[in-house]
């Protein structure tokens, strides 16, 4: 195995790319043909499964016990719940974020046949009208809507713009990378995953790096409404490694810099020997990391396990502070993340046993006690 070397132009460039494409989950295909095209321009053979989600492969000297390494490029989004009297929208959230992150944000209203820009606002949103009601009013998603930049007051207005209930909303990523080397952004969540395993894909194949096995790179579309993994997997993988955000947050040991593994989160403790395998190579190639678990929290991982596939999971992530709000990244850690997956992509699989979905007590692993 050797350290990759991680092209941090083609990161940053990459993950603006996704970013800068709207995929609320539910409304994915535009990023799915973006993440196509650039595998294709890798190389790299792939397949789609109905919905979209990508199933890549990387071929090693033997195809078992293969592993995947997966990410998301679905996103937090919006819906219409009801056309309003006042040629406003009532909005439900796509995915689980608070409504306070909303507030005056940047969207765009996906209709049937064109698409408009607009405002998330609360309902009482002039400083000069309401005053000292703005800050009493309640939060939710209740209490938010969506002014479209069109000449709308009516709710007749709103129906000869095309505008339906069920219409998807993209929120505005408003990407900044400052000369410190943090990226401020919505929705790194997951798109700076995918990111990373992009960059971890063309490090792979600009240094023609020798596979042991075969590894699926997997791009979910679904990981935000919880799905994700549960039917993009091979069916012979035997081990698979999740890329996502970890939490910066007081009580929490994750970090922006390096590496973050995951221990545990609300689904239950990760694969005991893959986790630490990961450890192991952290340690071994001199990336910074730090262990943690997250008691609000579930991933691809928990997804695939869920859906009845018996794969050993590990999570990997980079930190995040303020989470499934407008968040904030560094580069380091995702550069740590890129080198850490292309190691693991070239070590040699956790167990040979692993190739039988079941069998003898032959090879089965012993934790330490």
């Amino acid at each position: 195995m050797k350290l990759p070397h991680i092209d941090s132009e083609y990161l940053v460039d990459i993950l603006l790319r996704l970013l800068f494409t709207p995929s609320p989950s539910g409304y994915t295909d535009r990023v799915v043909h973006l993440v196509s095209e650039e595998l294709e321009r890798l190389s790299v053979p792939f397949e789609l499964t109905r919905r979209g989600a990508i199933r890549a492969t990387l071929k090693g000297r033997v195809s078992e016990p293969d592993r995947a390494v997966v990410a998301h490029i679905d996103t937090l989004g919006a819906m219409v719940k009801s056309l309003k009297e006042n040629g406003r929208l009532e909005l439900v959230p796509v995915g689980h974020w608070n409504a306070r992150f909303a507030e005056g944000a940047r969207a765009t209203l996906f209709t049937d046949h064109c698409q408009w820009r607009g405002t998330i606002l609360p309902l009482k949103a002039s400083g000069h009208t309401f005053a000292p009601e703005i800050d009493n009013q309640p939060g939710g998603w209740e209490h938010v809507e969506l002014r479209i930049d069109a000449k709308v007051r009516t709710l007749e207005d709103l129906l000869r713009l095309g505008v339906h209930v069920g219409d998807f909303i993209a929120i505005d990523t408003a990407p900044e990378i400052t000369d410190t080397g943090f990226i401020n952004s919505r929705h790194l969540d997951d798109k700076a995953g995918a990111a990373v395993l992009l960059a971890a894909i063309e490090s792979v194949h600009r240094e023609g790096l020798d596979l042991p096995v075969d590894c699926h790179p997997l791009f979910t579309i679904s990981e935000e409404v919880g799905s994700g993994a549960s039917a993009a997997l091979h069916q012979d993988v035997a081990e698979m490694l999740t890329i996502d955000n970890g939490t910066t947050a007081p009580g929490q040991n994750s970090s922006e810099f390096g590496v973050t593994i995951a221990m545990a989160d609300q689904s239950g403790p990760f694969d005991y020997h893959l986790t630490h395998r990961i450890i192991q190579l952290c340690q071994e190639f001199a990336i910074p990391h730090q262990r943690d678990v997250f008691k609000y929290y579930r991933s691809d991982s928990a997804a695939a396990l869920e859906a009845g596939n018996d794969v050993r999971t590990a999570l990997v992530t980079f930190g995040v502070d303020a989470s499934h709000g407008y968040e904030r990244i560094h580069l380091d850690a995702l550069e740590s993340l890129a080198r850490l997956v292309g190691i693991y992509m070239q070590g040699p699989p956790l167990y040979s046993r692993d190739r039988y979905g079941i069998g003898p007590r032959a090879g089965f692993p012993t934790q330490p006690g």
